[in-house]
């Protein structure tokens, strides 16, 4: 799409409005306010994408909803994925004959000089829709988890997690349940150390996306969680906002802009502070076998990441991470990463 300096384009500034009212949020209004607030402010935000020859397309195509935990996933993967700053890492994946997988990993902490690492093994009967996934760390810490999947009914997915620690002889165990179908996506976990209810749901409808976690303490017969989200999905564009404990406020943006090029922004506050958190990212795929991430926020925090495929399933992952408010006085911390799949 081309620009149009005279007004063809996205009017991102007959909008300003939006933003007058995400500043109202900031100095107090209702949790309502902030949502249609919020909204506002970061579909200008979109708007502006629009209105700098970025193409937004809102065409969806969403049948099951996600689950609550990944509202605002493809944002977070743009922050998080492809940096490991202060650790030196290795991740090995390997896939026996008889379909049993192993997942290998080790880390050196360069500061403190710290190293951990884990194994887990992974082993799916299809037949049956069971999955067994054991787990064992450094720490000495074993874990297992037993997961049964559209047997019991269609889109019923119910697991036991239990972990040990042969230290302390501490024992820990969690029961695990989901369903999902079209335009609804639940889930129900109840951990037995409390024990506590942890319930959320998720509801889609042509793209918007409405979800509610909680968390309840049995003990003390009060909810320990309160957290609510809307957004919407389309294709390559993706908004996500939520409200946690009506304290703590926050949104993002994703956008896919080509087959090259993915950006992501976010924005939260809390509550009775003037602290506002702001950051933006992006990736660039350089070729298909090299990509470029980078990153910044409103601390100054610069991070820069690149990733390079060596040869088919070895990748090896270089990252920094620059204060730029103390450019001078060091403190910068780099990291790399190397995967192997076999």
């Amino acid at each position: 799409m081309a620009c149009d300096l005279d007004g063809t384009c996205f009017q991102f500034l007959a909008d300003r409005r939006s933003s007058a009212a995400a500043t109202h949020v900031l100095h107090g209004s209702t949790c309502c306010e902030f949502t249609d607030a919020l909204l506002h402010t970061l579909v200008v935000m979109s708007g502006y994408l629009s209105y700098c020859c970025i193409p937004v397309s809102f065409k969806h195509t969403m049948a099951v909803p996600p689950a609550y935990s990944d509202l605002g996933k493809a944002a977070k993967d743009i922050f998080s994925k492809g940096y490991g700053f202060g650790v030196v890492k290795l991740d090995l994946k390997t896939k026996s004959q008889s379909g049993v997988e192993f997942n290998t990993s080790g880390s050196s902490n360069t500061d403190t000089g710290k190293a951990s690492g884990s194994l887990e093994t992974k082993y799916k009967m299809k037949e049956l829709g069971l999955s067994v996934n054991q787990k064992w760390n450094t720490d000495n810490t074993l874990g297992t988890e037993v997961t049964v999947e559209d047997q019991l009914a269609q889109g019923l997915k119910v697991g036991l997690d239990t972990s040990f620690v042969p230290n302390t002889g501490k024992k820990s165990g969690k029961l695990k349940t989901g369903y999902k179908r079209d335009y609804m996506n639940i889930g129900c976990d109840v951990d037995f150390e409390g024990p506590i209810i942890h319930a959320s749901a998720v509801l889609g409808y042509e793209g918007w996306l409405a979800g509610y976690q909680m968390a309840f303490d049995t003990a003390k017969s009060k909810l320990a969680q309160n957290n609510f989200a809307l957004g919407y999905r389309a294709g390559d564009f993706q908004l996500h906002t939520n409200v946690n404990d009506g304290t703590e406020f926050g949104g993002s943006i994703y956008q896919k802009v080509n087959d090259e090029l993915e950006t992501a922004v976010t924005l939260a506050w809390t509550a009775g502070s003037n602290n506002t958190r702001f950051g933006i990212a992006a990736k660039y795929k350089l070729d298909k076998d090299a990509s470029l991430s980078a990153k910044v926020n409103n601390a100054s925090l610069i991070g820069i990441g690149y990733t390079q495929s060596l040869r088919p399933g070895v990748k090896v992952t270089l990252s920094a991470l620059i204060d730029g408010k103390n450019f001078n006085a060091g403190g910068h911390k780099v990291g790399m990463g190397f995967e192997v799949e076999a």
